[in-house]
């Protein structure tokens, strides 16, 4: 089992950068390809970014593009993403996601096994 703990999620206004991080414990990262994805209120849980094992693979949704930036430190056991010009359309609880298949999970959340607890990000105007 892998464990993941997300942080750096806050209240900010709208043209802010925040930077969320993704601390997994249990297991060593680099064997699980990882992901991000954010859930907000009255919606359905969307992709936002993922990258795979060894972080070569880089993948976002379309509406963060340009704006975000996944990245990993697999020797800290540590996934990053960093978000600038954050929009109140940003607005959701964030989630880190591990995924142990052998290829890359993408932006299929039903590939994905482990997920942390979800960190609050509220852009305001």
């Amino acid at each position: 089992q892998v464990q993941l703990v997300e942080s750096g999620g806050g209240l900010v206004q709208a043209g802010v950068s925040l930077r969320l991080s993704c601390a997994a414990s249990g297991r060593t990262l680099s064997n699980y390809g990882m992901g991000w994805f954010r859930q907000a209120p009255g919606k359905e849980r969307e992709f936002v970014a993922a990258t795979s094992k060894s972080g070569g693979i880089l993948d976002y949704a379309d509406s963060v593009k340009g704006r975000f930036t996944i990245s990993r430190d697999n020797a800290k056991n540590t996934v990053y993403l960093q978000m600038n010009s954050l929009k109140p359309e940003d607005t959701a609880i964030y989630y880190c996601a591990a995924s142990s298949r052998t290829w890359y999970a993408r932006g299929n959340s039903g590939a994905y096994d482990y997920w942390g607890q979800g960190t609050q990000v509220t852009v305001s105007t």
